[in-house]
């Protein structure tokens, strides 16, 4: 088992790497799909963020709680999946983990493939940017919502219905989120 999960671990290491260096070198034509670059950075980018830490040296597992999310995503743009949000003493609370985003082949949308493993919850600053798209939203272009119509629209949905929603968030340099932007997806 432990192999199998080495295995896992060095090619998603490996495909990021790839997909960085890609996405570095201006890869991607005129005829590569709406925001290619755009989407082969988020794509290396989740990637990167979606391999599992390294054990500690005792050998137990790392923390995967707030902290170590913060450290992990301080100061960056991550693209996520969103499990579950709540509210609890004035503040958002949201289940993420890490996803990939590609064009869709036919529309000016997006195709959103979930990541795998273990959510993590990360918490939104009082004053975070809320911007919706179709389906979450009322529209096919963003629109601004408060973080409780957010966190709403998102628990109203089935979780199944969930896992098909892809998300831009933007972390302080504490780790928490002070943007969230769903994708159009049709």
């Amino acid at each position: 088992m432990r192999v199998a999960h080495r295995r896992t671990t060095t090619v998603r290491r490996l495909t990021a790497l790839t997909l960085g260096l890609l996405a570095l070198t201006g890869c991607g034509g005129p005829d590569a799909g709406p925001d290619a670059g755009q989407a082969a950075t988020a794509t290396a980018t989740a990637s990167v963020t979606s391999a599992p830490p390294a054990p500690a040296p005792d050998g137990t597992a790392p923390s995967s709680g707030p902290s170590a999310t913060a450290a992990r995503w301080a100061g960056t743009k991550q693209f996520v999946q969103i499990g579950d949000a709540r509210t609890a003493d004035g503040r958002a609370y949201l289940s993420v983990r890490p996803a990939e985003k590609k064009p869709h082949p036919q529309f000016e949308a997006w195709v959103i493939v979930p990541g795998e493993g273990p959510y993590t919850e990360v918490s939104m600053t009082e004053d975070a940017q809320v911007l919706l798209s179709v389906p979450l939203g009322d529209a096919k272009h963003p629109a601004a919502y408060t973080r409780a119509e957010f966190v709403g629209r998102l628990t109203a949905r089935p979780s199944s219905d969930r896992a098909l929603l892809g998300f831009d968030l933007s972390f302080d340099g504490q780790g928490r989120v002070t943007r969230v932007q769903s994708l159009y997806t049709p």
